[in-house]
């Protein structure tokens, strides 16, 4: 597990706070922690906890994979959004519902592109069976040789 990164973990959130113009105060309370807990937190002078992070994650509505990151609990995935989503959060311009339906949308688009975990598909056994029987597959310099032969016409 990788140490925890106290002092820019607790940057972040006083950003992500600011950003959701919360005051400290206010912050503390949504989340469930005393004022000088949050307070402690934010200057760096704290660890909080997995659960702790996860109340003000929820406060703050960003993800709590996203502070596990900032403290340095989790490793960044690449590829996976976060900044996005806290970016989608976070954004004042936009109401909560329509937040979640940027979320959602974004989600359903990663779906549709991210290649199927698991076995690897068995394509592979056709192939061997007519390549046992004799038979070939068609040859991939054929479409080119077709598309050739256009351009000379």
């Amino acid at each position: 597990m990788a140490s925890l990164n106290v002092g820019s973990l607790g940057e972040y959130i006083r950003e992500q706070r600011r950003t959701a113009q919360y005051s400290l105060r206010q912050l503390a309370e949504a989340a469930g922690v005393s004022n000088p807990y949050l307070s402690q937190i934010e200057r760096g002078l704290r660890k909080p906890s997995a659960e702790i992070l996860q109340q003000i994650a929820r406060a703050l509505r960003i993800s709590a994979e996203t502070l596990y990151v900032q403290a340095g609990i989790l490793e960044e995935r690449q590829g996976d959004g976060l900044e996005l989503r806290a970016a989608i959060l976070a954004d004042p311009l936009i109401n909560e519902q329509q937040k979640q339906a940027l979320l959602a949308v974004y989600d359903t688009f990663l779906k549709e592109n991210t290649p199927p975990r698991g076995p690897a598909p068995k394509r592979a056994a056709p192939k061997q069976d007519q390549a046992a029987e004799g038979q070939h597959a068609p040859r991939a310099e054929q479409p080119a040789a077709t598309a050739g032969s256009d351009r000379e016409t």
